[in-house]
Parts: C-alpha cells; sequence; structure tokens
C-alpha cells in the first residue's frame, strides 16, 4: 500500500489531519520533533527525506510543515526561509524522483492585498512580507522541481490547537471588557477541520496535475474585527470589539489589505462544497 506523508503533524492542519485519519495504517505523521506516533523528519534534509519516501514507499506528501509567524520573519529571514523555501524544494524534487505527488500548503500572503477583488488562483503574485516571499519561493522551487502535485493556498487558518486569532480573542475576551482589533483587512477565515478534509479528498485525485495553483478557505468574508466580534457572540462573552485601522495597529510585517481567494477551480476540479465561514466558527467553538 502507498503512503501518505504528512509534515509538520504537530501544527494546527497537521493535527486535524491525524484525528481524521486516527486509525488508518496508510498514514505516515513527522515534524521536526519526535513524539508519540510521530517520526522526527527535518524536510531540509534531502538524505533523510529520501531515505523515508524510499523506505515507506510513500505516494503522496502533504507538506503542512511551515515557519508561520509573520511578524518574528521579518528579523528571522534565514529560518523562515529554510522552512517555507528550502524544504518545500527538497520535498519536490525528492518527490519528482518517486513520481509521488505532493501537496504544497500555501498562503495568500504571496499576494500583495491591493486588488479589493481578490485574487484568482494566476493572479500575480506581489509579496509584502519576509514571510509572503519565502511561501512564494516555496511554491517556485514546487513548480520548478516538476512533480507531480498541486499548491493549496489558504489563509487566516484556526482550530482548537496551538496559537491562532480565534483562541486569543477567546482569552481576550475573558479577560477583558474591550479589545481593539484591526477593521480595513478583508479575508476569508479558514477552519483547519475543514481544509483537513478538503484535502483529504483532494489526494486521490491530483492525477496528472503538475504544480497547479489551487484555493481553500470556508465561503464569506469578513474583517478581524468582524471576525472578533462573531468569536464574542458566539461564545457569549460580553467583550466589546472596538474597530481599528491598520495604522493604529503597527506591526513589524506589512499584511495584505485583501485575503480574499477565489475558490471557484478547487470546488470545480476536485467537487469541494464550501462551509459558510460562519458554521465553520461554530463547529470550532463547540471543541473549545
Amino acid at each position: 500500500m502507498e503512503k501518505v506523508l504528512v509534515t509538520g503533524a504537530l501544527g494546527q492542519l497537521g493535527t486535524e489531519l491525524r484525528l481524521l485519519t486516527a486509525g488508518r495504517p496508510e498514514f505516515i505523521f513527522t515534524d521536526i520533533r519526535e513524539e508519540d506516533g510521530i517520526r522526527r523528519l527535518d524536510i531540509c534534509d534531502p538524505a533523510a527525506v529520501a531515505a523515508l519516501l524510499d523506505e515507506a514507499s510513500v505516494g503522496t506528501i502533504v507538506n503542512c510543515a511551515a515557519y508561520t509567524d509573520v511578524n518574528r520573519a521579518e528579523s528571522d529571514r534565514a529560518l523562515c526561509q529554510a522552512i517555507n523555501a528550502d524544504g518545500p524544494g527538497v520535498l519536490a524534487r525528492a518527490a519528482a524522483r518517486r513520481d509521488a505527488a505532493l501537496v504544497q500548503i500555501s498562503t495568500e500572503y504571496v499576494f500583495d492585498g491591493r486588488n479589493p477583488k481578490g485574487y484568482t488562483e494566476n493572479a500575480r503574485r506581489h509579496p509584502l512580507s519576509v514571510y509572503g516571499s519565502s511561501k512564494r519561493d516555496g511554491e517556485d522551487r514546487v513548480r520548478r522541481s516538476g512533480c507531480r502535485g498541486i499548491i493549496l493556498r489558504t489563509s487566516w487558518l484556526y482550530s482548537p490547537f496551538g496559537r491562532n486569532f480565534v483562541k486569543t480573542m477567546l482569552r481576550l475576551g475573558a479577560e477583558k471588557s474591550e479589545v481593539s482589533v484591526v477593521d480595513d483587512q478583508v479575508g476569508s477565515p479558514t477552519y483547519a477541520r475543514d481544509l483537513a478534509e478538503a484535502i483529504l479528498a483532494i489526494c486521490p485525485k491530483i492525477g496528472t496535475r503538475r504544480g497547479e495553483y489551487y484555493h481553500f478557505t470556508n465561503d464569506g468574508v469578513c474583517s478581524w474585527a468582524g471576525l472578533a466580534a462573531a468569536v464574542m457572540r458566539e461564545a457569549g462573552l460580553p467583550c466589546r470589539v472596538r474597530p481599528i485601522s491598520t495604522a493604529e495597529y503597527p506591526s513589524p510585517a506589512v499584511r495584505p489589505a485583501c485575503s480574499i481567494l477565489s475558490k471557484e477551480r478547487t470546488c470545480r476540479d476536485f467537487g469541494i462544497r464550501l462551509k459558510a465561514w460562519e458554521d465553520a466558527l461554530r463547529d470550532c467553538l463547540k471543541r473549545l
């Protein structure tokens, strides 16, 4: 049986994939540190990657490993580039040698966010941050390798696990009577469980695709302040959300003002149905 290798298994998306595939022996989970049921793998180590793919007869790789601290990346460029660009290149070249398929997870940060209508899959990329540039470079390494697979971009990821905006709002909502949240950045929140389910549906249908771009988020659009208000409302927290501008909340990294991604190609080619972001948020909060 060909195996499915999932990297970054301790992250939000990797954790959801582990939960959804519990008991399925064809899935192998790895991360930079070893834990129960998770093998250690440095995706930047070509010899280690090649050895694991050969040993386990891997037919599909889902690369969830990523450097995701957008602000810290501005001063940690080398590590960010290694994980987000060099690592995917190593995985892609190893996949090409085995004719394995690769699902590379990417981000809306490859775009500059200046188009208020949002972005189709083949829109011009123009990242504004170190993080965005590193993810763009990762996309390029995958495409240059010629391996089978797709590049799947997502945005505003959250889950019951790890650090994310929804969990931060829940914590602050329980501690404060008011929080100030940016209201002039818009996008589509993505529940990691829904993204994981989409990936599991997509993997068997990759076929001969090579380096094609696809997008997945939950359906609908909101601002960060709108998402925060929905968290407070659904969780029954009395905390007020005060909308502010990006200029009032400076950060080391420049963030896209518009992170809307078109999902038409994903829905058409893979038969994916999108859940409204409000419904997805309710589903996540029930688990918290």
